[in-house]
């Protein structure tokens, strides 16, 4: 990933809050889809994990603490890069106009709970949306020089529009086919959201997005209440299926709507011999918040 870019070398995992205060203030006069996306990757080399850390994330998401690092959690430590990348000047959009639609990762091995990790994160694939346009922001960590899990996040940029026209639009998330929609699906569980998982969310794993934390930050976005962030969703669908799915694996996810604080929700899923579909409604089915799928990889074994 960083052969033909430049690299950002940072010393630590940069504070989360800072940058989005950063990025608020300088959300004006932003360059837009000509300006085109950060030609450079940002890294730190050398992170250790830290067990308690890791045990508070763990308890919140309802994951068994094992010598492996959860893939959901190797997101969190990139996502502080994520940030860095989209406060700086030269990120052509507002983060606070960008939307997380969808996320994918691939668990290539394992990571142990006392390797030390060089975690790297980069802007590519400006695509068109219905709803304006899609980035990805794709984390890598590594052990030594090997690729051991890969993610990608995707944002929509609600209104924007790409430099170029003739492009094919993609799809609106709320209108994608729901991954594995061939599968059966089984209520597995139900959780009841609290009113202050959001800032028990970002205590442990540092995204302190307004819009889950506040009420009133978050009816200034147009919802009735705080939301739940769309990655504990996420880690809250992969502890769920701990011990049932191989240690190297894919998994893709679409954030539909957006679960409010306070509120149920349930989580369904199918197995068959090559994939786990999922998704996470409300309790009553008729409005979903999750969709995906857990694909093995070739050769990988439970």
């Amino acid at each position: 990933m960083t052969s033909d870019r430049n690299v950002e070398l940072l010393t630590e995992l940069p504070p989360i809050g800072p940058a989005i205060a950063k990025a608020a203030v300088s959300s004006r006069g932003r360059g837009g889809a000509k300006a085109g996306l950060p030609d450079r990757t940002v890294m730190v080399s050398d992170v250790s994990f830290d067990i308690n850390d890791l045990a508070d994330y763990a308890h919140l998401i309802g994951l068994t603490l094992t010598n492996d690092v959860p893939g959901t959690y190797l997101h969190v430590q990139t996502f502080a890069l994520q940030v860095h990348l989209m406060a700086a000047r030269d990120f052509p959009f507002a983060m606070a106009g960008m939307v997380h639609v969808a996320n994918q990762m691939t668990v290539l091995r394992p990571v142990g709970v006392a390797e030390k990790v060089t975690l790297s994160s980069s802007a590519t694939n400006m695509a068109p949306h219905r709803s304006g346009l899609t980035v990805d922001l794709v984390g890598e960590a590594r052990v030594g020089d090997e690729l051991v899990w890969r993610g990608t996040s995707t944002y929509l940029v609600k209104g924007a529009s790409m430099p170029h026209e003739g492009a094919a639009e993609t799809g609106s998330p709320e209108a994608e086919a729901a991954s594995g929609a061939d599968v059966a699906l089984q209520q597995w569980a139900q959780w009841r959201t609290t009113t202050d998982l959001g800032r028990r969310y970002a205590t442990v794993a540092g995204d302190v997005n307004p819009i889950h934390m506040s009420g009133l930050a978050a009816k200034a976005f147009g919802f009735p209440t705080a939301i739940a962030h769309g990655m504990w969703t996420h880690a809250k669908v992969m502890a769920a299926l701990q011990g049932r799915i191989p240690a190297t694996h894919t998994v893709s996810v679409n954030f539909r709507k957006p679960i409010l604080l306070g509120s149920t929700v349930a989580f369904h899923a199918g197995m068959t011999d090559d994939r786990v579909a999922l998704s996470v409604t409300n309790r009553s089915g008729d409005r979903v918040h999750l969709t995906g799928e857990v694909v093995p990889l070739a050769g990988s074994i439970s």
